[in-house]
């Protein structure tokens, strides 16, 4: 059996996470990404095809004498380049929010930078941060990170209900990831 073959998901009630087995461990994992219709390399993909054309087009007006196309054709690409360039920086960001043999563990991938944090479930504080667009704040050994960044601001305390019952041993079906699940046999 393959390392892809021992890892299945179970079908649950919940909203935002997935409960997982891999090998022995079972548990419940939150992916939040980005709603992003394109991904970085179809992007690269729509940029090259966008630099021939433009380029192209600028080359047969500086063939005919209009020698400025040229310098403006390169100062539009190179803005529309730094422009796709941020876009595509962000275009992966995630949080991923694991429960997992007794250690809730939370990893938020920015621009490239990934940041990890460990929790003991028995001193971890659920909690959404202050004002209409309040993030979920986990708090925990002194430590602190922010999740739901993308969630609509409605729906994020729904997902700190969800994760306060995961922590609980709780689930939608009244079972937490430790207890009552079968293995599909």
């Amino acid at each position: 059996m393959t390392a892809a073959a021992s890892a299945w998901r179970e079908p649950r009630a919940w909203r935002f996470g997935a409960v997982f087995r891999q090998g022995d461990a079972q548990g419940v994992e939150w992916v939040l990404k980005r709603n992003c219709s394109i991904s970085p390399r179809q992007l690269l993909a729509f940029y090259v095809s966008l630099c021939a054309v433009s380029l192209g087009i600028a080359s047969v007006f500086w063939a005919h004498g209009a020698t400025l196309v040229m310098p403006f054709a390169w100062a539009e690409l190179i803005g529309m380049g730094a422009a796709l360039w941020v876009y595509a920086r962000h275009a992966v960001d995630r949080e991923r929010i694991a429960l997992v043999a007794g250690r809730l563990t939370v990893e938020r991938s920015v621009a490239g930078r990934l940041e990890q944090v460990v929790f003991e479930p028995e001193w971890l504080r659920v909690e959404l941060q202050g004002g209409d667009d309040a993030l979920v704040e986990l708090t925990g050994q002194g430590q602190r990170i922010a999740v739901g960044r993308h969630v609509r601001a409605e729906w994020r305390p729904d997902l700190a209900e969800e994760l306060r019952a995961a922590l609980s041993g709780g689930g939608p079906s009244g079972q937490g990831p430790q207890q009552g699940m079968s293995d599909g046999n």
